[in-house]
């Protein structure tokens, strides 16, 4: 895992997202779609201080929710969703030789989105995201050099809560995750009687 992290941010001009940019503008609409648990875990994260700054898994994993919480907390639909993040790899670049080789920021993460009311996950297997920093007048000579380790942690993980949204945003155009059914009560009847319950927050993100 952390090897296709080295891979992909020594790949010179791969943009993932805009970061906080958008945050100003109306948000991408999503149904019904209101954030109910940001549980966000690095059970088995990985770096390398050969090609990356550490920060403690507690800075990582807050600063994702940060991130997550800034995003999606601007949706307030009718119903409540999920989700749980793991974080499996990282890399906060260090200082590198300009331009040519300056190393890139990226972070991979596994993300599942439950429905509150069904209790049940949307994705039965958790979507792989492979996240890197946003290329701009700063990173193209390598964020090691112009950014602290924080900032480069902060924008990296508004990228991912971006990735997520993106990938959100795509499911629920493809399969409706977030519409309302034409029998509501019907499902909610289904869901309580199909013995389901929600999961804790420790379990959400598996």
């Amino acid at each position: 895992m952390l090897r296709q992290i080295i891979v992909l941010t020594g790949a010179f001009g791969l943009v993932a997202c805009t970061g906080a940019k958008d945050l100003n503008e109306p948000p991408v609409p999503l149904g019904n779609f209101s954030l109910g648990h940001n549980v966000v875990v690095a059970p088995k994260v990985e770096t390398t201080a050969t090609v990356s700054r550490e920060v403690t898994k507690e800075e990582l994993t807050d600063a994702v929710k940060l991130a997550i919480a800034e995003r999606f907390d601007r949706y307030d639909g009718s119903k409540d969703y999920h989700f749980g993040v793991s974080v499996e790899g990282y890399v906060l670049a260090k200082p590198g030789v300009p331009v040519v080789l300056a190393p890139k920021s990226g972070m991979i993460l596994r993300v599942t989105v439950w429905d509150d009311a069904l209790g049940k996950k949307l994705n039965e297997e958790p979507e792989q995201l492979t996240v890197l920093e946003t290329l701009d007048g700063d990173s193209i000579i390598g964020t090691g050099w112009t950014q602290t380790k924080e900032t480069q942690l902060r924008n990296l993980s508004r990228n991912a809560a971006q990735a997520i949204e993106n990938f959100i945003v795509k499911k629920n155009a493809e399969e409706g995750w977030f519409m309302d059914a034409a029998l509501d009560g019907a499902v909610q009847n289904d869901a309580s009687t199909d013995g389901q319950s929600l999961p804790s927050d420790a379990t959400l993100a598996e």
